[in-house]
This record gives structure tokens, sequence and C-alpha cells, in this order.
């Protein structure tokens, strides 16, 4: 394993006993390297103010539900960690100096952070906003050795962007990632010790990098995993590495098992993809309180498709799978899905999905979580926003939000909603038949929004439901990311 923490060290900060061209051979098949932020979001708020340096700052949700998203290694020093509830964080230490987050400005940095990154290679695979995997084996005539490069980035990062990165350089993205952190900062009561920066594990030490390492450093090793392999005797890698596979297989199931086999023998097929395509857009949000009547959650389903819509248009995607995800006070969580047989995009056919999908749920017992997305995906085209399809299908909906143009031969319409004729049998799958949007004065309508918007922002024009006493609150992506204020929505 090979590091250095002076970004004007040697190209090769290498052991002394092993001669410079030996080391270079054992790192030619390092070619990913993880590049991991320090404290990103934390930091950036340092950043712009310079009065918080020094100082415990987190980053998250203050509200009583509210968790920490990101904190400096000052705050560390208390034990304060990401996904930390933030009234435990709090307690832990008084007088931290909490803030909301801003994740346009996160988004900012962490583009300019990738424009960085694209000098070096382009493969590039973004995970998250502050960290990346790059594959630099065809890039090595042009920008250097792997290593060399890991030295570069963090110059580049802390000189253009005034932050800090760790990186990893190893011959797998596992490996990579660990050694990432383990370049990082670490927290002690005494301040932030510096990390080495970067640290580099060649092929022959990765069994010794990676086997003394808690079995939770794997990835798909959560606390329902890690409860399951300490049944077997198993809180280390290299204890993983004694099991049989097949035991693992009965523990975990077969294809968890069979990766995490591997794993543990530090064998790592998955490669770094510059461009792994979206699965699913989504919002989600807590509430400060729970919400008991499907009154109470109307505006939040409102507000979150059209969030939702506004991202799948940006990004000229369109899906035919919405689902809904519903979680309670006692944290049991259940979600409801209807794949449509054409994709949208539409804000307003969005909200009525999801709706509807919503009026199948109980939630007398009171909603903690609420949560829409649309999967399935696939480029929208020139008719993005032409909805394809002329009927809709749901298990028992109660109420659509549809224009009365929808109405057909058994519906009937009731304060501008198309509501399900009751007099149909419950046995059979109720039907809500729906226009083709193309031509019609909705698809206007919603050309005309989405122009609006290109033009004067997101937040210049919205669904009606949307518009309280404070004016138009439309969602934006971050808001309430890490946890609701106390103050309730339609107070702020």
């Amino acid at each position: 394993m090979v590091g250095g923490s002076d970004p004007d060290a040697p190209e090769w900060a290498l052991p002394d006993s092993a001669p410079a061209d030996s080391a270079q051979a054992d790192l030619a098949p390092c070619t990913v390297l993880h590049v991991d932020m320090d404290s990103f979001f934390a930091s950036v708020e340092v950043l712009d103010d310079p009065s918080l340096a020094g100082r415990p700052v987190i980053v998250g949700g203050e509200g009583r539900r509210g968790v920490v998203a990101s904190c400096t290694y000052e705050a560390r020093s208390y034990g304060i960690h990401s996904a930390m509830p933030s009234m435990e964080a709090r307690r832990r230490c008084p007088h931290a100096v909490f803030v909301s987050g801003r994740y346009a400005r996160y988004a900012e940095m962490s583009e300019r952070l990738h424009d960085i990154l694209r000098r070096f290679s382009p493969v590039i695979e973004g995970v998250g906003l502050d960290e990346a995997f790059i594959d630099v084996s065809g890039a090595r005539r042009a920008v250097g050795e792997p290593v060399a490069v890991a030295h570069a980035i963090r110059r580049a990062v802390r000189d253009e962007l005034g932050l800090e990165c760790a990186v990893g350089v190893a011959r797998t993205k596992l490996i990579a990632k660990l050694a990432s952190r383990a370049a990082k900062p670490v927290a002690s009561p005494e301040g932030p010790r510096p990390g080495r920066g970067v640290v580099a594990v060649v092929p022959s030490e990765e069994l010794a990098f990676l086997h003394p390492l808690p079995v939770r450093a794997l990835w798909g090793v959560g606390p329902a995993t890690a409860a399951r392999l300490e049944n077997l005797g198993v809180s280390t890698v290299e204890e993983l590495a004694t099991v049989p596979e097949d035991a693992l297989r009965r523990a975990v199931g077969d294809a968890h098992g069979q990766l995490l086999a591997a794993l543990a023998r530090a064998e790592d097929p998955r490669v770094v993809e510059a461009s792994r395509e979206a699965k699913s857009v989504g919002h989600e949000e807590t509430f400060s309180t729970d919400l008991h009547s499907h009154g109470e959650l109307h505006t939040r389903v409102v507000r979150m498709a059209d969030a939702v819509a506004r991202r799948l248009q940006e990004a000229s995607l369109s899906g035919r799978t919405v689902t809904i995800k519903v979680r309670y006070g006692d944290f049991a969580t259940i979600t409801r899905s209807h794949t449509l047989p054409s994709a949208l995009d539409s804000p307003r056919a969005l909200a009525a999905l999801a709706e509807a999908l919503l009026d199948t749920v109980e939630v007398g017992p009171g909603v903690r979580l609420l949560g829409v997305s649309v999967s399935s995906l696939e480029n929208a085209g020139e008719h993005a926003r032409q909805l394809s399809f002329d009927q809709l299908s749901i298990d028992r909906p109660s109420v659509h939000p549809l224009s009365v143009e929808g109405a057909a031969a058994g519906e009937r319409v009731h304060d501008g909603r198309v509501a399900v004729d009751e007099g149909r049998s419950g046995d059979e799958e109720e039907e809500v038949r729906r226009p083709r949007a193309r031509g019609t004065a909705w698809d206007e309508v919603e050309a005309a929004v989405s122009a609006i918007r290109g033009r004067y922002g997101h937040a210049s024009i919205g669904p009606a439901a949307l518009v309280s006493d404070k004016g138009l609150s439309v969602k934006r992506r971050g808001d309430t990311q890490w946890g609701p204020s106390d103050v309730p929505h339609e107070e702020r």
C-alpha cells in the first residue's frame, strides 16, 4: 500500500524497501480511482462562511425528525456522523452550528468537481454529489500514472474549489473506495488529524488491506445482513472469507451470498460505468407531525408530482411506472405502483395517478413520510409531453383529479373531478378513460406552463393547489431532504 499526504511529494510515495520500477509494475493494474470529498456539504458551508471555520458544523434537518447529512471533523469528534438523528447530534454537541442545507449550491460545486475530473478521463461514474469513480486506464499517456493523477486531482480540487478530497487507487471499485476512506482525515478530541490524502493498494496487498476491516465495510452489508452474519460468527471480512459460500447463500440469499463471498476474496467484477442511466426519478418528504387523512396529503402529492414531472422533462425522460411510498409513524413502510402501457411526463397526469394510488392506502394510523416516483424510464423524444395512453386502470380508486373532458360512459363528474361510478362491481378492475392529450386544451396549458417556467423559473407558475396565503410553494430538489422543520410547511 502506498500513499502520501503532501501534494508536492514525489510522484511515487513508495516504501523504502521497494524499488521504484518494481512498485510501478505492481501498480500497473491499479487504474480505478475513487475520489471522495471531505465532509462535502459542511465544507461548502464553511467555504461560503469563513466564520464557521474550526467550529462543529452540522448540515441537516434541525427538527425533531431531522437527520445529519454532513458534519465537520470538529463535530465528528463528538461522535456525530451522517444519518444520525439531529436530536441525538444536538444532545452530544449542544453548541454545534446547524445549517439546513442548500442542495442547489452543493449541486453547483459537484458539477465543478466533475469538470475537473473530466480533464483526467472521460470515464467517470458519479456516486451522489460528493464522490466519483474514475477509470484512467486509457488516459495514462495523456495524463500520467494513476497515483500521479490522484495527487493532481487533489491539487486541482484544493486550488480551484477551495475544498479537500481523498483519493483511493486500486484494481477494483471496492478496494478503491475503501482506500479513499483510509486516506481521509481522522476526527479526535484534540482536533482533526490530517489523512494521507492518497492511498493506493497494489494487488498483492489487497487481502492484507481488506481482511482486517469490519464486515460492514463491504457493499451490501447493512444492519440486517450484519446481524445475519453475526449469527454465523462473522464480524470481519477475514472471517467472512472463511465461511463456505453455500452457508452464506442460506443466510442472506443466493445472489447476495455469492456477491459477498466474492468481495471477501477481493473479487469485484463491476467496472466504472461512464454513463449510468437513471433508474427512477422521485421525491419524498418527511412531515413534522403525522398526517391522518387523504385531504391533508392531497397538496403534498400534487407538489411532489409537479416536481418529479419537471425533473423528467428537464432530462427529456418519461416513465411508465408510478409508485407512491408511505411510511407510518411506527416506521412500517408500504408502496403502491401502477404501470401504464405508455410513458408519461405530465405533472397533471402524474398527480392524478399518484392520488389514485394513495386512495387505495389506509392513512388513518398516521403518515410520517410520503414519496412519489416514476420508473421504467425512456427517452421522451420529440413528443416529451404527449400522453399516449387512452385508458388508465387502478384497483379501487375513489376519486381521480381529471378534467371534465375525460368523463366517459360509466363515470360521473363531481367538483371538477371524475369519480368512478360506484354502481360497478367491486370485484371488477375499475377503468378511467383518458383522452389523448395531443391537441387538447390541457396539452396546450402544460406546454405554456413549461415555457413560462423555462423563462422565469420553476416557482413562477404552478398548480393552484399549491397556492396559500404565503404564495405559491413548489417543491425544489433537496427541499426537506434531511427532515422537516418543526414549523409546518403551510405556516412557513
